[in-house]
């Protein structure tokens, strides 16, 4: 069927990459970042692995606080002075080196104006959203922890392209999480998995035929 629209991740894909604030937070709180990793590799696999449900999960569904997650992960982390970090705003610092990529806004924007629907679908950590432009760029946006539902999990793409009235074949899903893609591919979605600005848009121009780039 035909390309009609457009479903994308948040974080990591229309903002700076997670590793970069995530390196940027374990030095600014003196984490013990080889412990971390070792903590956080297990959940992170079974969150978009079709593991065990785990604190992420609920975490992304709303049905803990993030004030219950950060209590939890900081008792399981250290830092290099051997303490456990403050787990109040923990999540706040984890994530505040996330900027806006404009490059892919304006992929969104253009692909708007070209008559294509686009739906933000994020999986939320109990963070606060900068939505400044959003009314410019998306149809309609899901967030996890508002809708009770995360991703891979199939209900959330059908709610999804429920409010754009679209099917999952008519749509192009964009994510920097290869579970989210094969849950996607295997609901009819056209997967693209995101690395790099310049790739995501060359690879949505090709299917969408128009031009989704500023002029230099």
């Amino acid at each position: 069927m035909t390309v009609k629209g457009v479903l994308i991740d948040w974080a990591g894909v229309l903002t700076t990459s997670m590793a970069e604030s995530i390196n940027t937070w374990l030095v600014g709180d003196n984490i013990d970042a080889d412990h971390y990793r070792d903590v956080m590799r297990g959940l992170i696999t079974a969150a978009y692995g079709g593991g065990a449900e785990n604190p992420i999960h609920t975490l992304e569904r709303g049905e803990i606080t993030a004030l219950a997650f950060e209590t939890g992960l900081a008792a399981e982390l250290r830092t290099l002075d051997g303490m456990p970090p403050v787990a109040e705003g923990l999540l706040t610092r984890m994530f505040a080196g996330f900027l806006p990529v404009e490059a892919m806004f304006e992929m969104l924007r253009r692909a708007r104006k070209a008559g294509y629907k686009t739906c933000l679908v994020s999986n939320s950590w109990g963070n606060d959203y900068d939505r400044t432009g959003w009314d410019e760029a998306f149809d309609a946006v899901v967030i996890s922890g508002e809708v009770g539902m995360r991703k891979p999990e199939p209900r959330i793409f059908e709610h999804a392209v429920g409010l754009v009235g679209l099917e999952p074949s008519e749509c192009v899903f964009i994510d920097d999480i290869e579970g989210n893609i094969v849950a996607a591919r295997e609901l009819g979605f056209t997967g693209i998995l995101h690395t790099h600005a310049d790739s995501t848009i060359a690879e949505l121009e090709t299917l969408l035929k128009v031009p989704l780039r500023a002029l230099p």
